[in-house]
């Protein structure tokens, strides 16, 4: 699996949306697989046993994009909210829409308007934002370096994970993909090659700046 940034949400979102009495109550999470959307999908529900529908679509970021109209006419709920998803350009999202009927009908074009208009507003109440790629770099280190080591990571953007303190100095650190190999020169150069930091993988990170 490639690491590339991407857009999801920063939280839980929600909205409401009334239309002639009928309510929409929109609800977006962070979602990393298909278990955890079901699993939201099905919270929503138990939440709201008497709704007369809950909608629901989400986008992963490995390519699955599932939606579902839950008894409303075909096209009018769930696939207007999985277009809402891909013009926000997220992924790793997943929405719910519940609806309590008021009365009234509201025809294909209303109901498309409100469930698209409850998707996007429950977006933007969670908040869209970018995660970038970062590796994971382990340095060992003796208790003499491990002053000038910490005081140089702040200079590459590196955040320590966890330091473990025993016969060595163990510090675990995320860096941006891109600032890797000048931060393990910098440390082998500064410490005469008595320490090599060492690759340990790749994660994700919320990229503030954006």
């Amino acid at each position: 699996m490639g690491y590339d940034a991407y857009r999801t949400v920063g939280g839980r979102g929600e909205s409401l949306y009334e239309d002639r009495r009928s309510e929409f109550l929109g609800c977006a999470v962070p979602v990393s697989s298909e278990e955890e959307a079901a699993e939201f999908i099905k919270s929503i529900k138990r939440q709201h046993p008497a709704a007369r529908h809950n909608v629901w679509a989400y986008i992963l970021r490995l390519g699955a994009e599932r939606y579902s109209d839950d008894g409303e006419p075909q096209g009018s709920a769930g696939m207007p909210m999985l277009e809402v998803l891909r013009k926000s350009g997220v992924c790793d999202v997943a929405v719910v829409v519940t609806r309590y009927f008021g009365g009234i009908l509201l025809g294909t074009g209303g109901l498309l308007r409100a469930y698209s208009a409850a998707a996007k507003q429950a977006l933007d109440d969670a908040g869209v934002i970018r995660m970038v790629p970062l590796s994971l770099v382990r340095i060992v280190c003796g208790y003499s370096d491990h002053r000038r080591i910490s005081a140089e990571l702040s200079r590459f953007g590196a955040a320590t994970v966890d330091t473990d303190f025993g016969a060595d100095v163990t510090i675990s650190v995320s860096v941006a993909a891109e600032n890797t190999d000048a931060l393990i020169a910098r440390v082998t150069e500064m410490t005469a090659g008595r320490v090599i930091p060492t690759r340990e993988g790749m994660t994700y990170g919320r990229d503030d700046a954006s």
